[in-house]
């Protein structure tokens, strides 16, 4: 097993894009032929039932040893067999905020065996990190995560002005500076429990979650690189078509998928 490296903050970033990046667009079927690695961050628009399948397809091509999921909360302890989904989504305390567990089945059952982590920010705090900062709420282990660092200034008005889209617009743009702090405590956390799953587990392991946390410029791969720049990390973004992907999405594969149906989500906020 590999032993974890305590990061210097100065090189948090630097770690990880130094890493070979494959940044290119995939086809489905790729999914069935991935690069191995020791962790993968596969994401996903959370209620797009093909987004899951995706990473169900994925997960049984990896065949990672361990599971973390962005939706379960720290410590999920005995689970009962996978293909009974409504024990195992009682289990896990499948909880409110998240879609119905029957999107996330697939992604169980393509890895009857591995061992399932959480990494769920409870709302309680997140909003003491939406006041208090990440770094406080984290905990100790806040620098190894870079969390003690502040934003360079321009990272952080992009960071707020993708918080202000992400909010629709109806949020002033001065609350942003406490969701960007959220975030941070969110993708900390992710990465925290994937290096603890690739420790207990020696991998390989898939990390579901949604595509903003599995960024490779800033998101949790990024911290989890500079907690353990020896750890080979690649991130997989699922982008629905038709909305505004960047011309160079942040991840190093993407596959393009149709939208799932849905109201839009904005209209009752501007409202």
């Amino acid at each position: 097993m590999k032993t974890l490296v305590k990061p210097v903050a100065a090189t948090l970033l630097a770690a990880f894009l130094a890493l070979p990046a494959m940044a290119q667009e995939i086809a489905a079927p790729d999914l069935d032929t991935l690069p191995a690695a020791d962790v993968w961050f596969l994401g996903e628009v959370h209620d797009n039932a093909a987004h899951h399948l995706g990473q169900a397809r994925a997960v049984a091509a990896l065949a990672p040893k361990a599971l973390v999921f962005e939706m379960v909360g720290p410590e999920p302890g005995d689970l009962p067999a996978f293909d009974d989904a409504a024990a195992l989504a009682d289990a896990l305390n499948w909880g409110e905020g998240w879609p119905d567990f029957a999107l996330y089945h697939p992604i169980f059952l393509a890895a009857p065996d591995a061992r399932i982590y959480g990494a769920e920010v409870p709302r309680e705090r997140a909003r003491r990190a939406f006041s208090e900062g990440a770094a406080a709420v984290f905990g100790p282990e806040a620098g190894r995560y870079g969390l003690d660092t502040p934003l360079a200034p321009g990272d952080q008005a992009a960071r707020v002005e993708e918080q202000f889209a992400a909010h629709c617009g109806a949020m002033p743009r001065e609350m942003m500076t406490g969701m960007v702090e959220a975030q941070r405590l969110r993708d900390a956390s992710l990465a925290e429990a994937a290096a603890r799953a690739y420790a207990e587990t020696g991998g390989p392991v898939a990390v579901i979650t949604g595509n903003g946390h599995a960024r490779r410029d800033h998101g949790a791969p990024a911290l989890l690189a500079g907690a353990a720049p020896e750890l080979r990390i690649l991130t997989l973004g699922q982008i629905e078509r038709g909305g505004e992907a960047p011309e160079a999405p942040p991840y190093d594969l993407w596959l393009l998928t149709e939208p799932a149906p849905r109201e839009d989500p904005c209209a009752g906020l501007k409202g």
